[in-house]
């Protein structure tokens, strides 16, 4: 009988310990499932596997049946985290699915757990926003918790200003970068729309500027929006055309290059003619229109470039 009492109780001994350690039990994975799946929050146009771990977060880490492992823990500057029973594991730059994978495979190995169910969660991240940078009405931070995308940002930041350019980039946490093309400056023309997540970056550029000086009607800089492309009939024409005491055959378009100013001569008065092609202008090239001394003895004396340029204005061609 006493024999038969100590066989009895190692059963019973046994099944206790299968019930401390739960992953035996092959039931285990549809709760583990379960809040996987409710941990995206309704509406959530992301899930979990999709949001990396970085330095700063907050994570909570469960496994399943076994509370007493429960832990919530904040990712060092070196995107590290201490566990109990594992000890120290990189987690920064996984997924919250990699980062339960490896937890598990740490229980498991060590002989913790048979087959543990680890669930891994960010409840908090170290920059829960979008940073909107450059030429928007409002530039800052804006918070995300899932998933947006840049026409929520943009839109959010009070959309772009008269002088952004076509092209805004996306800089994306993990490195990579996207460019999208605004047609018109409005966010509606749009090619693509861009999925953001805590931590990218959008910037939005200015413009390029080309300028007109010197005897035209409105000298000054004018914003490259036609896509980024201006010919120097179009600048002539936005800065009112020449005047008439201009000396049509003696301008110069005045361009930057890497070992300094170049000037290069433009017979303007064939090229208004049609007689001449048309130059396509690039941003911050300076067309200068001089005034002729003869015609305009009267009126003022020759003006130079930098006297020009400092009165100029900055224009945007009126729709």
């Amino acid at each position: 009988m006493r024999t038969l009492m100590k066989k009895t109780a190692s059963i019973l001994s046994l099944f206790a310990l299968v019930a401390v350690h739960p992953g035996r039990a092959a039931a285990q994975s549809q709760p583990a499932t379960a809040a996987n799946e409710s941990s995206a929050g309704p509406g959530s146009a992301v899930t979990p596997s999709r949001l990396h771990i970085g330095p700063g977060d907050l994570l909570n880490v469960t496994v399943f049946d076994v509370p007493e492992l429960a832990q919530t823990l904040r990712v060092s500057d070196t995107g590290d985290v201490t566990l109990q029973l594992v000890g120290s594991l990189h987690l920064s730059g996984l997924t919250t699915d990699q980062a339960g994978a490896l937890i598990a495979g740490k229980l498991k190995s060590g002989n913790f757990i048979l087959d543990p169910q680890v669930t891994v969660l960010i409840s908090e991240y170290s920059t829960q926003g979008v940073s909107v940078l450059g030429e928007v009405q409002k530039p800052g931070v804006y918070p995300v918790l899932g998933s947006r995308t840049l026409i929520d940002i943009v839109s959010e930041a009070g959309g772009t200003t008269s002088l952004a350019g076509p092209d805004i980039t996306v800089k994306h946490l993990d490195g990579s970068t996207a460019t999208v093309r605004l047609t018109k400056n409005a966010l509606t023309t749009l090619a693509t729309d861009v999925e953001l997540l805590p931590g990218d970056k959008v910037v939005v550029p200015r413009a390029g500027l080309v300028y007109v000086l010197g005897d035209v009607g409105r000298p000054g800089g004018f914003v490259m929006e036609n896509d980024g492309r201006i010919s120097i009939l179009q600048a002539v024409a936005m800065a009112g055309g020449a005047n008439r005491t201009a000396s049509m055959n003696q301008a110069k378009l005045i361009r930057k290059t890497a070992n300094g100013y170049s000037q290069i001569p433009v017979q303007l008065k064939t090229v208004l003619q049609g007689k001449d092609g048309d130059v396509p202008l690039q941003a911050e090239d300076i067309l200068y229109v001089p005034i002729n001394s003869v015609k305009a003895a009267v009126y003022r004396t020759t003006p130079s470039i930098l006297a020009d340029a400092s009165s100029a204005a900055i224009y945007r061609a009126i729709p």
